[in-house]
């Protein structure tokens, strides 16, 4: 029989960006898209504030391993075959132009998130690509070298396949793993990875609004550290810095049951010498001069008479009055700034999870399970994540053109 039937359980980013490949790249594939839900990209539409940002430059990143708190090591041998360049590539060739942000990010020039999912679906309909939606999978069965999907709506028949993708997403409980754990795959138990920190800090949150850009965070006693923007809310602190973070430390914070000392360095100097000297100018300078009427380091008017009432001192005390005790104590508010973190936000409608199908179990070239030959993994339901900025899309870029390659490869010409 010609081509191969091909099932990608999971309607997302990965699903259909590999579904679309794989039609370009063997159009006599029959592919069929399932998911769970009544519709499909709904991540899409709403990431980036509902502008969807696709991608990264890149530019500035010297290790993968900045922005990718884990998969770094895979994603840097896969890139070499579809990296952000090809991903870019790609969609202004199928009909989305792009712009690049000073920042880096990279959205539709339409600022829409619509441009990206019409792409996506427009594509795939005009390739074949048959999308079956209310279709959750109950489970996966090995038959003669084929898999047998059975799914959770009685009235869905059971539909038999040469090719299985998992592109699912990542899932905040483990359970959607169960039957994949079943074919004897290893689940790195998954946690949300991206979300802000919540401070229950009376004095903090009379700063909401407060930008300080850049700031750096920390945890103490951790190699946990991370510089950016960082943003004083209503509930705590967000922004950049911290949704790095919460990235990187995203088991460590899970295990502390999000209850943990932060470090804020308002200053984001490193080298606590650097704003020891810079204080002792400013009492030099200005001995007469009263210490709310200058901030150092252009922190915002609120947020130096906070650290101000921190370090002890009234406005009024003067520069000159503050000796070198009083230097030390401001330059520690300034970068040893602690609060108490309990809990976490989700981070606007984008929920991301470390976790998910470990590396180990899948071959590093395809992603194909090392259990079972013909099923294959993409986007993040593998133990793949990165911070906020694109870089957790381009992932599922990668992942779902690597698969998409390895599965054309088996399929017959003729």
């Amino acid at each position: 029989m010609d081509g191969m039937d091909v099932a990608i359980v999971g309607g997302g980013a990965a699903g259909f960006f590999l579904a679309v490949n794989l039609k370009e790249l063997a159009p006599q594939a029959r592919v069929t898209v399932f998911e769970k839900q009544t519709g499909v990209l709904k991540k899409v539409l709403v990431s980036g504030g509902g502008r969807c940002n696709l991608t990264n430059s890149f530019a500035g990143v010297t290790d993968l391993k900045q922005v990718y708190p884990r998969g770094h090591q895979l994603l840097k041998k896969l890139f070499r075959a579809f990296g952000p360049e090809d991903a870019y590539r790609w969609f202004e060739a199928h009909g989305v132009p792009l712009v690049t942000q000073e920042d880096q990010c990279v959205f539709p020039a339409a600022q829409d998130a619509h441009a990206v999912a019409d792409c996506l679906k427009g594509h795939a309909e005009k390739l074949g690509v048959a999308v079956k939606t209310s279709h959750a999978v109950e489970s996966i069965e090995q038959r003669d070298g084929r898999y047998e999907i059975r799914f959770r709506d009685p009235h869905s028949p059971s539909r038999t396949f040469d090719c299985v993708a998992f592109t699912t997403g990542g899932s905040p409980r483990g359970e959607a793993f169960g039957y994949l754990e079943k074919l004897g795959h290893r689940i790195e138990p998954p946690v949300p990875s991206l979300f802000t920190f919540n401070v229950p800090d009376p004095s903090l949150r009379t700063l909401m609004g407060t930008v300080v850009d850049p700031a750096a965070v920390g945890i103490p006693g951790t190699k946990f550290r991370q510089s950016g923007a960082l943003l004083v809310t209503h509930w705590g602190l967000s922004g950049p810095a911290i949704l790095k973070l919460s990235s990187h430390a995203a088991r460590f914070v899970h295990e502390s049951g999000y209850r943990f000392p932060l470090l804020v360095n308002w200053t984001n100097e490193t080298n606590t010498d650097t704003v020891t000297a810079s204080l002792q100018e400013l009492c030099a300078r200005h001995p007469q001069k009263q210490l709310g009427n200058i901030r150092p380091f252009g922190l915002p008017s609120r947020l130096w008479q906070h650290l101000l009432s921190k370090a002890g001192f009234p406005q009024e005390r003067k520069w000159g009055e503050i000796g070198r005790k009083g230097i030390c104590k401001l330059a520690d508010a300034m970068c040893n700034d602690r609060y108490e973190v309990e809990g976490r936000s989700a981070f606007r409608e984008e929920f991301v999870t470390c976790g998910g199908i470990s590396l180990q179990s899948v071959q590093p070239q395809t992603l194909e399970s090392k259990t079972c030959p013909g099923l294959y993994f993409a986007g993040e339901v593998l133990d793949i994540d990165g911070v906020t900025g694109g870089f957790n899309f381009q992932a599922a870029w990668t992942t779902a053109y690597t698969v998409a390659r390895a599965v054309a490869e088996k399929i017959p010409n003729k």
